[in-house]
């Protein structure tokens, strides 16, 4: 097998976030260096926690856990309980996580991964609003040539947005730390909502995973099943969208997915479209591409991927 994967996910958990976590913890191809929490869905106090609770659900107590921005760069923070319920991880019950939050700041450990490892070696997953890599590229602007790659969950834009008619949540969030991520220099691939919209929780493919007979999958189970009734109603679609796993599941399977290099940018001075992911997916400007944004997935192999990883743990 060739060298692992090496990727520091950057995350905001919430329900689809652990399963994302999860199936990159399950998947011997990928090597997790870190996982760096970032206010979002809900606070940073409850995401750092959450990400702990996560490793600990996965039999992985040694993945280092840092916490990072506590807010975004200009904005207040907005939260998204409604959807995550209280703890950001409603639907399962989970112990209080015995596993330390590491010392150093997310920010900084990102910094210094990046600064020491071989350039080139080290893949971001930004699964939350980008404050905590935009941060980073701020605190050392060295470290852009060195990132092999940031594959980042995020944006929308033919199916508009889901937090407001315009702008997705993790963008939304932070829109000024989108900009500056997307304006880096840095090969991104995005996950907008036109891809995970695509990737449903239907009741047969949560059965599935429930009837792994294991505490991961009965858990996983009982986060989607949470998580869902909120889209289902919204939509009106059997389950709700799967969106950061899709982020793990690129790098494991690029071939789950189609789209197209494009310029993206961000908006951050209407409060209108505040957030809204701009993709020229049709080169009608001469902007330069600084994106591969996904608009296709093989949703059937994505769940079986999702399910047989979920296995293992």
């Amino acid at each position: 097998m060739s060298q692992k994967r090496r990727i520091i996910i950057d995350t905001d958990p919430g329900q689809d976030d652990a399963v994302a976590i999860m199936l990159a913890l399950g998947s011997p191809e990928l090597e997790v260096t870190g996982i760096t929490a970032v206010a979002g869905n809900v606070p940073l106090k409850l995401t750092e926690k959450n990400a702990r609770k996560i490793c600990e659900l996965a039999g992985r107590p040694e993945i280092k856990v840092y916490a990072g921005a506590v807010r975004p760069l200009m904005r207040h923070l907005v939260t998204a309980e409604e959807v995550h319920g209280k703890t950001g991880l409603n639907g399962p019950e989970l112990p209080e996580p015995r596993m330390k939050l590491q010392d150093e700041h997310a920010v900084d450990f990102i910094v210094r991964t990046l600064m020491h490892e071989e350039s080139g070696t080290i893949t971001l997953c930004p699964l939350g609003p980008l404050t905590n890599i935009a941060l980073a590229l701020i605190r050392e602007p060295k470290i852009a040539p060195r990132i092999k790659e940031i594959v980042l969950m995020g944006g929308g834009f033919f199916e508009g947005g889901n937090v407001t008619p315009a702008a997705e949540f993790n963008i939304y969030v932070d829109p000024h730390a989108a900009d500056i991520v997307l304006r880096s220099g840095v090969p991104i691939v995005m996950m907008p909502l036109d891809v995970t919209h695509k990737a449903l929780t239907s009741a047969k493919r949560t059965q599935a995973i429930r009837a792994l007979g294991t505490r991961v999958g009965e858990a996983t189970a009982q986060m989607l099943e949470f998580f869902e009734r909120f889209d289902e109603e919204k939509y009106g679609t059997d389950g709700g969208p799967l969106h950061d796993p899709c982020v793990i599941a690129y790098l494991l399977k690029p071939d789950l997915f189609k789209g197209r290099s494009c310029n993206v940018t961000v908006e951050t001075a209407s409060e209108l479209t505040m957030g809204m992911t701009v993709i020229d997916w049709w080169g009608v400007t001469k902007r330069p591409k600084n994106a591969l944004v996904m608009r296709h997935i093989d949703s059937d192999g994505f769940f079986a991927l999702l399910t047989e990883r979920l296995g293992r743990l």
